[in-house]
């Protein structure tokens, strides 16, 4: 397995399915999603709920080999911040195959619209994620990161 696919694979199995995987907590107020596949290993670890930081980390045979970090929140309260995460993790369950930080480059669904904007490849990479509700920007996103040297 490459490090793409084991990319994607963790995401999935990661916050985009956290009503299926179990989330660790601990003391400080932090939530923690682990994914493990043979010399693969991804963490990602986040506090707070709106605004909310995080970094998720992938490590092969024991080495940090990918680092991103992110701060997102919810901008208004025209909708719930339960319904805005919600079509969060179905966005996030189809990363971009390409450059598989967050979701897809499009994804919409009812009067739900996910986009992600920026560039960069895994290497390096800085990207906006925009949830629009009904055509109003509700929620933002920013991430950078890339391959650890």
């Amino acid at each position: 397995m490459d490090f793409k696919e084991f990319l994607i694979e963790a995401k999935k199995n990661g916050y985009a399915n956290s009503d299926e995987v179990q989330v660790k907590k601990f003391k400080d107020g932090a939530k923690e999603f682990i994914y493990k596949k043979g010399k693969w290993l991804y963490r990602d670890r986040y506090f707070g709920f709106s605004p909310f930081i995080g970094q998720e980390i992938v490590w092969k045979d024991g080495k940090a080999v990918w680092i991103m970090n992110y701060l997102g929140e919810i901008l208004k309260d025209t909708i719930s911040a339960k319904e805005i995460y919600s079509f969060l993790k179905k966005a996030l369950f189809y990363p971009d195959l390409i450059v598989p930080v967050r979701g897809p480059q499009k994804f919409e669904d009812n009067n739900f619209k996910y986009v992600n904007i920026g560039g960069g490849l895994l290497d390096k990479f800085r990207y906006t994620e925009i949830i629009f509700y009904k055509g109003e920007r509700v929620y933002e996103l920013e991430c950078h990161g890339g391959m650890i040297k």
